[in-house]
């Protein structure tokens, strides 16, 4: 396990799934962790059962001003902010493009595009002071290709991983390192209410082939490492065998 010990990370979304299980990890190898969700009574649950080295901050990754407070309180808290994880995210109303409503498919764009930038924007500038730091992003497939009425999500994610390679071009020769994870499916509640749509082959998965939450949650701990330099500004596949086998996932 990758030693975090007095290194300080922020993870968005962390009230549940790969969120929560990434606060575990990460806690688990020594580091303060930050955790930010709307979900306060969730994230207070779990900063008591970690103990002191979690702070709860409740927060909508759509309003700048609340994640650069959370930023901020997270400077103040433990000193310094080593790794900004952007795992906040939604797939909710799941429709099709000619009958989506327009304020629901802004919504979910609020969330996964624009709360991925405003955690960039609030983390970069402590990062650049103390000349480093892991950003990393939950990306997906959906970046990468289109699913059947997930345009909103599609759209999100592709967006989300071109501002991660945007971090490693402006940033990464001041001592930034950014890439993206994609997980491939996992056993989540949104994997939940993918299946309860059926609308597409993916919600047609049966749940034993969804991987666990606390796979990407050991991925994202290892991408903290040197032996993971090798991905810098790219996106990294959990569905490679190879990077399984570096993880030490079976």
């Amino acid at each position: 396990m990758h030693d975090m010990s007095e290194k300080t990370v922020l993870i968005t979304g962390a009230s549940r799934g790969i969120g929560a299980d990434t606060a575990r990890a990460f806690a688990g190898a020594g580091a303060n962790v930050a955790l930010v969700a709307r979900g306060a009574d969730a994230i207070g649950a779990l900063a008591d059962d970690i103990g002191p080295q979690a702070i709860a901050l409740p927060c909508d990754v759509s309003d700048f001003a609340a994640v650069n407070d959370a930023v901020t309180q997270t400077v103040a808290k433990f000193g310094s902010l080593d790794v900004l994880i952007g795992n906040a995210g939604v797939i909710e109303p799941i429709s099709h493009l000619a009958t989506a409503d327009p304020g629901d498919w802004g919504h979910v764009i609020d969330i996964n595009l624009k709360g991925v930038f405003y955690g960039m924007r609030a983390a970069l500038p402590v990062m650049l002071q103390a000349g480093a730091g892991t950003i990393l992003t939950i990306s997906s497939g959906a970046a990468h290709g289109p699913v059947e009425a997930w345009s909103h999500y599609c759209a999100s994610k592709a967006g989300a991983a071109m501002l991660t390679r945007c971090v490693d071009k402006e940033n990464g020769p001041a001592g930034i390192r950014a890439m993206g994870l994609s997980p491939g499916t996992v056993a989540t509640q949104m994997q939940r209410e993918i299946k309860a749509s059926g609308i597409n082959p993916v919600s047609q998965l049966d749940w034993s082939d969804h991987i666990p939450a606390d796979w990407p949650a050991r991925a994202l701990l290892w991408m903290c490492s040197p032996d993971a330099d090798a991905w810098l500004g790219q996106e990294i596949s959990l569905r490679d065998p190879d990077i399984r086998t570096r993880v030490g996932l079976t």
